[in-house]
């Protein structure tokens, strides 16, 4: 059940939010847990084990945070309950790579991540163990970052667990906000991403170069759209908690370099990274070959997380490779010619998403041979794709292009309260129901990481 079902829109969320404000405010971190496990359970019933899983995991790290404050060898204690929940997300991850076909547990990557997070900053002393199990409960089973995010630092989370702002406006707020992911998701990313799918059943093989560059592209704003949305419905489901969840992206399609990208798409995977990984490594601290090789190690895990096929290593390793020649001095050159900086991003984002996108190694090499066919990949037979794709896909691509940048993000802030912004979101609202009570509906892409 994701947030782009008709029946979470129309059954689950009301009556959820029916309960949760029915509850005076000290019961509802009670109600939001309860209402967390409903919603993991009733789109995981087909997986009893996820469950089982899933609520095994919650109670042994809230009870190792319980003890660890008392337990003489904290970091032993520490080492062992992430050994344990690292282990079990590989296991499911890289099982395939032997021949089992055992399907990744839903969440498994985000909510093994804030568990991880909590456990260290308990140890650290940055926060104080979660002693009521309903609070905890519902901090790490909140369903609207239950799945693919935002991660929220164990401090943050607890914080706002304690004592958070209820308020008509934020409820208004957060409304809103979940219709324009929903419209994201609905009415951009699944009808551009059915570009890359024609991409993909004319085969690599077949494609021009031009038709090569369209369906990449179309990739490009279907990938970005669709987890810009989810991370957008999330935030707005967290307002109308009472919850300000972090954001997740920043416009990165704007950005003039890859240092500056990873910045700004994902922001809280990579400040997870970057606090529990890159900085305990040393950070930039100590010299520039320390620094290299801890980009190296954030680069290699980011990839190991997101899957366990050869070309999420290759993508890790691309965009290390670029940050770190960044890091060497191409960064500075790149500030200070910005039509450079604008060609090499071009090409740089969506190379790196190729990698991303298609798991054969195989079938990369032959799409590199289609988008620069001077390298001996000959002139495809299907010539006339670019023009009939281009024709029936041409619009969402100029929407996803001009919704990449900010300007239109800045002008939705100063009308979104507005009656103009009411009428933006009811039309949007209904015209995202109808195309989803009309088609299939597509999975978040996120849900597979």
């Amino acid at each position: 059940m994701g947030f782009n079902s008709l029946e979470f829109i129309f059954l689950f969320l009301p009556g959820f939010l029916g309960c949760y404000y029915l509850f005076p405010p000290s019961r509802r971190n009670m109600v939001l847990a309860l209402g967390s496990m409903v919603f993991y359970v009733i789109g995981t019933w087909r997986h009893p084990w996820w469950i089982v899983l899933l609520a095994a995991e919650v109670m042994l790290t809230w009870a190792t945070g319980l003890i660890l404050p008392r337990f003489q060898a904290k970091k032993r204690l520490l080492s062992a309950g992430l050994v344990l929940l690292f282990g079990i997300l590989l296991l499911f991850k890289y099982l395939g790579l032997l021949g089992v076909g055992v399907a990744l547990p839903l969440g498994i990557s985000f909510y093994t991540f804030q568990m991880a997070a909590y456990l260290i900053d308990v140890t650290r002393g940055q926060v104080e163990p979660v002693r009521r199990p309903w609070d905890y409960l519902a901090g790490i089973l909140m369903f609207p970052k239950l799945l693919s995010g935002p991660l929220m630092p164990a401090g943050e989370l607890r914080s706002q667990l304690v004592r958070r702002r209820y308020s008509l406006e934020g409820f208004d707020r957060g409304l809103r906000e979940f219709i324009v992911g929903l419209s994201m998701k609905v009415l951009l990313a699944d009808r551009v991403g059915g570009l890359w799918s024609q991409v993909q059943t004319i085969g690599f093989e077949s494609i021009s170069t031009p038709m090569a560059w369209l369906g990449l592209a179309g990739y490009c704003f279907q990938l970005y759209f669709d987890f810009w949305g989810y991370s957008r419905m999330a935030v707005g489901l967290g307002h109308m908690l009472g919850f300000s969840l972090p954001r997740n992206f920043d416009h990165p399609y704007a950005a003039r370099t890859m240092t500056d990208f990873w910045r700004r798409w994902h922001i809280t995977l990579g400040a997870w990274f970057r606090d529990y990984v890159y900085i305990p490594m040393g950070g930039s601290r100590q010299g520039m070959p320390r620094t290299i090789l801890n980009l190296l190690v954030v680069w290699l895990l980011t990839g190991i997380w997101h899957g366990s096929t050869w070309n999420f290593l290759l993508w890790g390793l691309l965009i290390f490779l670029l940050i770190a020649l960044e890091k060497l001095g191409l960064g500075p050159f790149l500030e200070r010619h910005r039509r450079v900086a604008r060609v090499y991003m071009l090409l740089a984002i969506p190379l790196t998403w190729l990698l991303f996108a298609v798991p054969d190694v195989g079938q990369i090499g032959i799409y590199l041979t289609r988008l620069f066919p001077f390298f001996g990949g000959g002139i495809a037979v299907n010539r006339g794709d670019f023009l009939r794709y281009g024709k029936q896909f041409g619009l969402f691509l100029v929407l996803g292009f001009l919704l990449s940048s900010p300007w239109p993000e800045r002008i939705w802030v100063r009308i979104r309260s507005s009656a103009v912004g009411t009428a933006v979101c009811l039309l949007l609202f209904w015209v995202a129901v109808y195309y989803m009570s009309v088609s299939v509906n597509d999975p978040f892409m996120y849900f597979s990481f």
